[in-house]
Parts: C-alpha cells; structure tokens; sequence
C-alpha cells in the first residue's frame, strides 16, 4: 500500500472546476496583481481570524520581511525566536542587519519555552521583536509569552505560518499578538498554487506602511518616501485561496481525526511508552481548533532506520527539521555552538513527521501504525520506554 505524506491532488479533485473557473475570472478581467480577489481574501482572513488588518504579500517570507521592515528593525536590534523552526524565521531577521538571539523550545510541544524565553530577555540588550513559531499547527505559550513582553516592553510578532485555523484560548493564531503571518505555500493546510503571504496586525498606521512597502514603497504612484519591495499578491493566488478558505475548518477537523487514530492506534499496539506522540496543550480549554496538525510529529527512537524502514513500505515522512538553525553555517557568526539548546538538538535528531492530511484513509493509517509497530518488535524494543 502506498501512504504519501501528502497528496494535494486528493483536496483538488472535488474543488477543480471552481478554481478554473475562478482563475478563469481573473484572466478574463487582466487585474492580475493585488485588485478585488486579494481585497476580498484580506477581508476573509480579518474576520476568519479577528485580525485588525490583513494584508496579502507574496509569500510567508515576505509577510515576515515586509513587517519587520515596518517595524524599523534593523543593524543594533536583536530579536528573540526558536532555533527550531523553518528557515526564514531566522533568515529574516538576518538579512535586516539585527541580531538573532535564540531561546530553547519546550520539549513536549516543540514551540519556544517560556523560561528560555526570559533568560534571554534578561541577558540581552536592545530587544526589539520577540518571534514565537506556532509550530507544526499547534500554538505557544502565548498567555506566559504576552507576560514576560509587557514585562520587557518588547513586542510579540507571531509566525503562525503553519497554523492558520489553529486557537488558542487568547484567540486566533497569528491575531493574539501586535502582529503575525501567515503562508499559503501550496504544502499548507491552506495551500495556494504557488507562494502567497498574508501579514497581520492591529494598529491601522502599521497596516499602511506595509501596504506601503509591499509595493516598493510607493505612494502616491510614481513617488517614493521609502524604499519597499516587491511583495504583492498575484489576483489567482488569492482567487484560488478564497475558494479554499471556507473549508479549512472541516479539513482542520479531518486532520484532527487523523491524528486520533494514529494516537489509538499507538496507545493499542503499545507503542505509547516507545514514541513520543503530540501533545495538545489547549485541548481542555474549549476551543475547538486547538491544534490543526498541519504536521504529524512523533519522537522516535532509532528516527533514521524507522524512516528507511517505512520508505521501504512505500510510506512518505519527512524530518523537520535535521539540523537546528543555531548549528547552521551561515548563522556560524553568533557564536552559538552544539549543546547550546540541547531540547532543539535532540528534537531536529529524534522527530519524523508521518502523513496527515484530510484526504487520508483510515486503512492507511492502520499501515502506517502496524508497519511502525512491526519495525519497533522486530527491533526488540515493544513494551520498553523508549520515547526519549
């Protein structure tokens, strides 16, 4: 049986003939770049989400360029994030000229701790920016992380990238805080045809400078205060993403299905003291969409041999990620060196990502446990507590 860890034509299928005929829309009318398709999705996402603001970018990327551009962040200022994470969390904040600071990631959640979090507040200077990940579809701590920034009088921008649809009980990922993004990369759980961004925040001025910028600072046309970029949503994009958008909560709740199921699954073939399963940390607080499993995590011992092994099985995985970005040559400069975050370490060397996604068969779960299970009694290790 073949599992892949994702299989976008599956969502596509039933939705094709209203895309075409919403792209076809947007070539026929020729406004191609911003226009009514992306005025309507900034709308859709600023009441789907309770945002003050949205305003649609041209990637996550560049969500999170453009606001820290508008933040005035730059040579002198440091922000604060997780070194587990996606790439452009940090690359960012580089390529700006400020400082990145590093806090370790709570082990069970795999998000910034909030005791790391206040040691490097307390050991730092000139802190402009704290960036929580809401990593892997689940949201940090972000009541304690609201407390230690009005502590600090520093601002908590929000990478929600992989968590649009996800709650926490301050609200909506990525609208907690002053500002957030989020990414429509076509892998997400809401995915674009292409790459697509939106930013969000509360404050109206913040809201026109990043208009502003995402359209090379221009404004009025032609004349030029400052100097943006070329960050503006392309009309398909946005087209295809309005389509999408009503049906996140029901793909978010298949996910959350999914995820049960390998969990059960887990639990029978006693495999729960082996592998560490996700964690739901606002399951109890009555938010439906506390976790929106945009991946599906597990802690796995002997992680490299388990992934060949179900690669053998015609079963997809993934590794998010393999080295953390404390450790990455071009971040060399900090100075940061191996056992420095030791929970960021031995996550980037224990985790694998299974498949999760709505589309997702329940038989395809039960191979994906019974093959896990096979691998772990075949090495001998059934019924020992393994999981760290």
């Amino acid at each position: 049986m073949r599992v892949p860890l994702l299989d976008l034509k599956l969502q596509y299928a039933p939705l094709k003939a209203e895309i075409l005929a919403a792209i076809e829309q947007v070539t026929d009318s020729q406004q191609l770049v911003l226009g009514p398709q992306v005025d309507a999705l900034e709308a859709a996402i600023e009441a789907y989400t309770g945002a003050g603001h949205a305003i649609g970018v041209s990637s996550g990327t560049d969500a999170q360029l453009v606001l820290l551009m508008a933040l005035g962040i730059g040579p002198g200022d440091a922000v604060i994030t997780s070194p587990y994470t996606f790439f452009a969390t940090a690359g960012c904040v580089q390529r700006l000229g400020a400082r990145i600071v590093f806090a370790d990631i709570d082990p069970l959640t795999f998000n910034i701790c909030p005791t790391a979090l206040k040691n490097a507040l307390s050991q730092t200077p000139n802190v402009k920016a704290i960036i929580p990940v809401h990593l892997f579809g689940c949201c940090a701590d972000m009541e304690a992380i609201q407390v230690l920034a009005t502590q600090y009088g520093v601002p908590v921008l929000e990478d929600a990238a992989q968590a649009l649809g996800c709650a926490h009980p301050l609200g909506s990922a990525g609208a907690i805080a002053q500002a957030g993004w989020y990414s429509f990369y076509p892998t997400k759980n809401l995915g674009a045809f292409g790459d697509a961004g939106m930013v969000t925040c509360r404050d109206a001025d913040l809201a026109a400078k990043i208009r502003q910028l995402r359209n090379h600072g221009m404004e009025p046309r032609y004349y030029h205060n400052v100097v943006g970029g070329n960050f503006r949503l392309d009309a398909i994009q946005a087209a295809v993403l309005n389509l999408k958008l009503p049906h996140l909560d029901s793909w978010g709740q298949g996910r959350r299905e999914r995820a049960a199921q390998y969990r059960d699954g887990f639990v029978s073939e006693g495999l729960d003291g082996i592998l560490g399963l996700p964690t739901e940390p606002w399951a109890q607080s009555g938010v439906p969409n506390h976790h929106i499993y945009n991946q599906f995590i597990i802690r796995a011992p002997h992680r490299d041999a388990l992934r060949s092994f179900l690669t053998q099985a015609d079963i997809g995985s993934e590794i998010y990620y393999p080295l953390p970005l404390h450790l990455q040559e071009c971040f060399k400069h900090l100075g940061y060196r191996a056992g420095d975050f030791p929970e960021a370490e031995l996550a980037a060397q224990k985790t694998l990502a299974l498949p999760i996604f709505p589309e997702l068969k329940e038989h395809q779960v039960e191979y994906v446990v019974n093959r896990i299970s096979e691998f772990y009694k075949i090495g001998g290790l059934a019924g020992k507590n393994r999981a760290q």
